[in-house]
């Protein structure tokens, strides 16, 4: 039988449509969109559906793909496929806690609107930058960086991708030295700010305090923090390690190795685009990889696991009318 975990991606993935053939179809999303726009300041349906500007803004973005995120994985639920385990990539580690039973959906959706809000405001626009340093792994881009001032480490995505961070000067002048040092290619990202570096320290300190009201329990189901690629299984630290995650390195890759060292040998994308799947076979080409994205692929993808899977519904802390 496979032993399954949830991956969800994080900003970037965004995209008009996510999700809607799911809040046309499923009660369960449907239910989670509806709740979503009823407790935030705009309508999360509007932003996710229809063409429009705002999808691609940071403070707008993170709450969108939480909801949209979320919406499928009650509807797999629903179906009775259920995780052992679960990750997210940066935005996507509230849905990866949501998903295991450590915070309401509607909590997570709160908080990372107020994430996203605090985020876009941390550094004035356009002193930041990122960029993607590729064929080269992480320590040596690490050496490099350790001896740039103003340039640091935001992702490990993946063997031969590591994601750059800092002061938009120094990320630019970076590339030429990393080049030298045998990065195939150096590519500037469309964000707008210096995520995940000591530039966002300001939206931590915000976020400590939002988060001081919310509630997180220890989750149900063990998930794998960005900050240190370890498994979570205490409540007690989550709060700590997520205002860390903001102006920390995220380390996915090595989530990712830690997942497959405790047994998970199938791993499930949840929500849009495919990066996630993309850095699994750069990673890892002997696990089984899934993306569910659209209804075809719920049907497909929970089709084959069930399969393989023992169906039944586990306890879940907080499962309320709140989390739908």
């Amino acid at each position: 039988m496979s032993r399954i975990a949830f991956l969800y991606p994080g900003q970037g993935a965004q995209e008009v449509g996510m999700a809607e053939d799911f809040y046309e179809k499923s009660i369960e999303a449907k239910a989670v969109f509806d709740s979503a726009s009823d407790i935030l300041d705009f309508d999360v349906r509007e932003i996710c559906f229809q063409e429009n500007e705002l999808l691609d803004k940071t403070e707008y973005t993170q709450a969108a793909m939480v909801t949209a995120c979320l919406a499928i994985t009650r509807e797999i639920e629903k179906r009775g496929l259920y995780p052992e385990m679960t990750a997210g990539l940066s935005l996507g580690e509230y849905c990866a806690l949501a998903a295991a039973g450590s915070i309401s959906d509607m909590d997570a959706v709160r908080t990372v609107r107020a994430r996203g809000i605090f985020m876009e405001h941390a550094a004035p626009e356009g002193t930041g930058a990122m960029a993607a340093v590729l064929g080269m792994d992480g320590e040596a881009v690490e050496r490099i960086v350790h001896d740039l001032e103003g340039v640091f480490i935001a992702n490990y995505n993946c063997p031969g991708q590591i994601v750059i961070t800092g002061e938009k000067e120094a990320v630019n002048q970076s590339a030429a030295v990393l080049k030298e040092a045998g990065a195939r290619r150096v590519l500037p990202l469309k964000v707008s700010g210096p995520f995940h570096s000591p530039m966002m320290e300001p939206a931590g300190k915000k976020l400590e305090e939002f988060l001081e009201k919310i509630p997180v329990k220890e989750p149900v189901i063990p998930y794998v923090t960005n900050v240190t690629a370890k498994v979570v299984e205490s409540g007690e630290s989550i709060k700590d390690l997520l205002v860390k995650q903001v102006s920390s390195s995220v380390r996915w890759e090595q989530g990712i190795r830690t997942m497959i060292a405790q047994g998970i040998d199938t791993f499930v994308e949840i929500g849009p685009g495919k990066t996630l799947s993309g850095f699994m076979k750069k990673t890892d080409k002997n696990v089984k990889m899934y993306r569910i994205s659209t209804w075809e692929e719920a049907d497909a993808v929970c089709g084959e696991l069930l399969k393989q899977q023992k169906v039944g519904t586990p306890e879940r802390h907080g499962s309320s009318s709140e989390n739908m």
